[in-house]
């Protein structure tokens, strides 16, 4: 007699697993990271490490400590959130952060947003975007900014300086955090996550687009659209962490309606501030993703509209 096996639906799975989408997340980020150090020197990889090294340990500790689970258990059951979580807060500094800033970040990030609110999938908000907001409210500028990388455009490196286009697209050139400066790199990495079927290309394209016309039209000047996106922490937060599956909402229709919003959020923050303030953005309409999903449901399989319904029966009825 065979056995009768009861589980939990889904009842059809696929290969993809978190651990899986965890290494493609980190496989696309190692170009963005590999430019960051070629632009900004060793103190970009130290800053990165730090980072890396405190949000996987405090995962490592809390679960130990914590949840008094043993090595071995931990060791089979990590999926590498925690990894993705501090490379995408590292990224989201500046090289000359102080040491002690990604080591605060980390654990924040995944001891305070993660780990106390269920772990994997129960954070309510992205980790790196609150760690990195902490940060900035903590210290400010201090973890923002870093070195002017070499410029090969065609206006040399200056304060007073506009960067090229293809110093933007490069990311030669640019002051920033590590990690947004090179558009190339994360668009190549975006394209990876796309192709692995990962993300839909649809989302961070509509964000993109949205922020860049939103501040056109708010600075009546549509000379700035191609240089508005290319800027700032723009690609780096529109693709690899607007996109995080558990702070975006379950429809397609929610999702460009998050997206779109936050699209135009940004716009008018960048135009109104005349400052960053994609993070910001990213993390108040997280907030907003359990209203999104109360009124924008998904249908459930085989519903019919009670209208529809009623007019079948009175059919049925009459025949």
């Amino acid at each position: 007699m065979e056995r009768l096996i009861i589980s939990n639906t889904p009842h059809v799975r696929g290969n993809a697993s978190t651990r899986r989408i965890m290494i493609d997340v980190l496989i696309a980020l190692s170009p963005a990271a590999v430019a960051g150090v070629v632009f900004f020197g060793w103190r970009a990889a130290l800053v990165m490490a730090i980072a890396l090294l405190s949000s996987v340990g405090t995962e490592v500790l809390y679960r130990l400590f914590v949840k008094k689970e043993d090595i071995k258990r931990i060791t089979a059951t990590y999926d590498f959130t925690s990894t993705v979580t501090g490379l995408l807060l590292g990224l989201n500094l500046g090289s000359q952060s102080p040491w002690y800033a990604p080591l605060l970040g980390g654990i924040f990030a995944v001891g305070v947003v993660k780990m106390l609110f269920g772990g994997t999938g129960k954070n309510f908000v992205n980790p790196a975007i609150a760690g990195r907001v902490f940060l900035m409210m903590s210290f400010g500028t201090a973890v923002s900014g870093g070195w002017l990388a070499p410029s090969i455009g065609a206006i040399a490196p200056s304060e007073s300086a506009v960067p090229s286009l293809v110093d933007l697209l490069i990311g030669t050139g640019i002051a920033g955090s590590i990690g947004e400066t090179s558009k190339l790199c994360l668009l190549a990495g975006g394209a990876y996550l796309v192709i692995r079927g990962v993300i839909d290309w649809k989302y961070p394209t509509i964000y993109i687009l949205v922020a860049g016309l939103t501040l056109s039209l708010y600075k009546l000047d549509f000379s700035i659209f191609l240089p508005s996106i290319l800027s700032g922490g723009l690609m780096l937060g529109a693709i690899f962490m607007a996109t995080d599956y558990v702070t975006t909402p379950n429809t397609m229709l929610g999702n460009i309606v998050y997206f779109a919003v936050l699209g135009v959020l940004t716009g008018l923050f960048r135009g109104i501030t005349g400052g960053e303030s994609v993070s910001y953005c990213i993390l108040l309409m997280n907030i907003t993703v359990p209203l999104i999903d109360r009124f924008i449901a998904p249908k459930p399989f085989g519903y019919v509209k009670p209208e529809k319904k009623a007019k079948a029966a009175k059919e049925g009825n009459n025949g």
